[in-house]
């Protein structure tokens, strides 16, 4: 695999947040020089999705208009008991190349396939990035939690190759290739190189799925070699949990099959704050969607809806990274300033963060701590 078809990628999704946070602070950024023509306005696909999706969107809609962000939405109205994706909203994200989205509803059983499994797939996104971290003036169990969760986006239990052997038996295939390992390995690392993170874990099941995780972690262990600067170590998933909920805090970037990343983004959101917070995105070689970081498939509960009362916060911080990946750095620093203003002020906050706030209310909030 080519260093250059992931380089430029993590350069535009490198992560605002350090461990010290020291964005909140108003002292303005070093100097970007952009390039002529980097202000034009930029089309963005916006999917809303199925229940709180079209809440949150417009939270980040009402938002972007505040600030006079160079970028204009094209929506789409996609829902998850749909066979597919229509084909108007694969072209416009071909052309477009970025895409906001709201969590896509996914029927249990059926036989009706993930669209938000559909989108990744089509697109070649491999690599989900999902950042977990404590943010001040908000108290959890543990501090210092700074988690960089990579996940292998396109095989794995994820491939969907499932089918009847006899009534009764149902065999599903995990698909583990070298090719895939080796190319979310290396955008682990180059996230962590570009980043300046110290440490890589890669999480498996080796001592059981001796074949599949084996190439996996071999993978892993090859592209570690090309950058000794960098620490690496393994850890095997269920003790990788353990280890999350009693000392989050050794964790740098961990990178992992597609499976384990759902399970541990999910558990390391947890410790951190919640999935309302964290943000995240799906990246390949040419096309990214931005959604919310953990539970991206999360409609919500009816109650939520009918309230309005859905956190908008990671959604906020996905289009954050959205418009650093479309190298619009000074619109993301203002945006994220205010959402960690509104957190760290303590009068405006969801039910999921132990307050009462509506959406509309999160979204005045952070509208009037805009720099």
């Amino acid at each position: 695999m080519a260093a250059g078809f992931t380089f430029p990628i993590i350069r535009r999704l490198v992560s605002p947040f350090g461990s010290h946070y020291s964005r909140l602070s108003n002292a303005r950024s070093l100097t970007y020089m952009p390039r002529p023509g980097d202000g034009d306005p930029r089309p963005v696909t916006l999917i809303p999705g199925d229940g709180i999706g079209p809440l949150v969107t417009n939270a980040v809609e009402q938002v972007m208009e505040a600030m006079h962000a160079p970028v204009y939405f094209e929506r789409y109205d996609v829902h998850g008991y749909m066979k597919e994706v229509p084909r108007e909203v694969i072209e416009s994200i071909l052309k477009n190349k970025v895409c906001l989205k709201g969590g896509l509803m996914t029927p249990m059983g059926g036989g009706v396939s993930s669209l938000n499994v559909q989108l990744r797939k089509e697109f070649d996104l491999y690599a989900s990035l999902v950042n977990c971290f404590n943010f001040p003036g908000l108290p959890t169990r543990h501090e210092n939690v700074d988690i960089v969760v990579i996940r292998e986006n396109t095989e794995g239990e994820y491939a969907g190759l499932e089918h009847e052997v006899v009534p009764g038996v149902v065999e599903s295939l995990k698909v583990i290739s070298k090719f895939s390992s080796e190319r979310i390995a290396k955008y682990a690392f180059e996230y962590a190189y570009l980043n300046n993170r110290k440490k890589v874990t890669a999480v498996h099941k080796a001592n059981i799925m001796k074949l599949a995780d084996g190439l996996f972690l071999e993978s892993c262990r090859e592209i570690a070699t090309q950058y000794p600067s960098i620490q690496y170590n393994e850890v095997i998933v269920d003790n990788c949990c353990m280890q999350l909920v009693s000392k989050p805090e050794q964790f740098d970037v961990m990178v992992t099959p597609n499976l384990y990343g759902n399970l541990v983004a999910n558990t390391a959101a947890g410790i951190a704050g919640g999935t309302g917070l964290m943000p995240g995105g799906n990246v390949g070689c040419d096309h990214a969607i931005f959604e919310q970081g953990a539970s991206a498939g999360n409609v919500g509960n009816e109650k939520i809806v009918e309230g309005k009362k859905a956190n908008p916060v990671a959604l906020l911080l996905s289009s954050a990274m959205m418009l650093r990946h479309l190298q619009f750095p000074s619109f993301a620093d203002r945006l994220e300033s205010a959402v960690k203003r509104v957190i760290m002020d303590n009068k405006c906050r969801t039910k999921d963060l132990g307050g009462d706030s509506t959406t509309q209310h999160v979204v005045d909030a952070v509208i009037a701590f805009l720099d």
